[in-house]
């Protein structure tokens, strides 16, 4: 379950856009505008659990958000995770 630390912020599904296609860019190492909402990123970039752990941990620290990390290993696209932020925050 998802939950704001003390320095989380509340931000729009824009916003949460945002940070999450930079992080995943990082992580997979393309182009952040390359990245769109409906992306499947298992598909196109072949991320396996130990990448979505690490875009996971990531969103944690850049958002100050906290998740059991089960919740975020069912998400298949930018929109998925930002649907789990917007849930669960």
């Amino acid at each position: 379950m998802l939950r704001k630390s003390e320095k989380g912020v509340a931000m729009n599904r824009a916003e949460l856009a945002g940070a999450v296609r930079t992080q995943v860019a990082l992580v997979v190492g393309v182009d952040e505008e390359e990245i769109e909402e409906g992306t499947d990123l298992r598909e196109k970039y072949d991320i396996d659990s130990l990448e979505l752990m690490e875009i996971g941990t990531r969103l944690e620290k850049v958002l100050g958000y906290r998740f059991q990390v089960e919740d975020f290993m069912h998400v298949r696209s930018v929109g998925d995770t930002i649907d789990l932020l917007q849930e669960q925050a």
